[in-house]
């Protein structure tokens, strides 16, 4: 699945046909792209904040929610805790994802006890990953790394905490362990 797929059956499923608000839901997709995120799964659902409905994207990274060609509401996965589905007679399915970041609401979102399931499941992947990057550059020996290696590295580490994958004390300790 590529991006343009995933943008494709979220609108599809929240019965949006408008071709320009696809295009500019895939390009604010791929302007916020970070290195290495991939897409995973896609729904449609409500934010409170808001009385039509926008598309969930989840990728490998984050939880995305577009609408109308407004900067997306991201939810780092590595940071989530939770997620959880209710049901309201006024607001239908409602997704609450808990993150570290503070707790996120979406109304009215189709198929959502599938999506909290999705969503659980690439939270974990991520913080997975997160501990083994952070786990990592402190197994490899210092000394025995080039100079082009160490940059390497350090820029990996950048990523990570500027995607939310690594808190400020995580990058910071990480760092501290490649550096010396």
């Amino acid at each position: 699945m590529d991006w343009t797929d995933l943008i494709d059956a979220a609108f599809d499923v929240a019965g949006n046909s408008n071709s320009d608000t696809r295009a500019e839901a895939l390009r604010t997709v791929e302007a916020n792209v970070v290195p290495d995120e991939r897409p995973v799964a896609s729904t449609a659902g409500r934010h409170p904040d808001h009385f039509r409905r926008g598309v969930l994207v989840l990728t490998t990274r984050r939880l995305l929610f577009l609408k109308d060609g407004k900067p997306p509401v991201p939810v780092p996965l590595s940071a989530v805790t939770d997620a959880t589905v209710s049901r309201t007679r006024i607001n239908g399915e409602v997704l609450l994802v808990v993150a570290l970041t503070g707790s996120h609401r979406f109304e009215d979102v189709v198929k959502a006890e599938v999506f909290a399931e999705q969503v659980r499941a690439a939270a974990q992947l991520a913080r997975d990953a997160a501990h083994q990057a952070v786990a990592a550059p402190a197994a490899a020996p210092v000394a025995a790394s080039s100079g082009a290696e160490l940059l390497d590295q350090l820029e990996r580490l950048a990523s990570l905490h500027h995607s939310g994958a690594l808190t400020d004390e995580e990058f910071a300790r990480a760092k501290q362990r490649l550096i010396g």
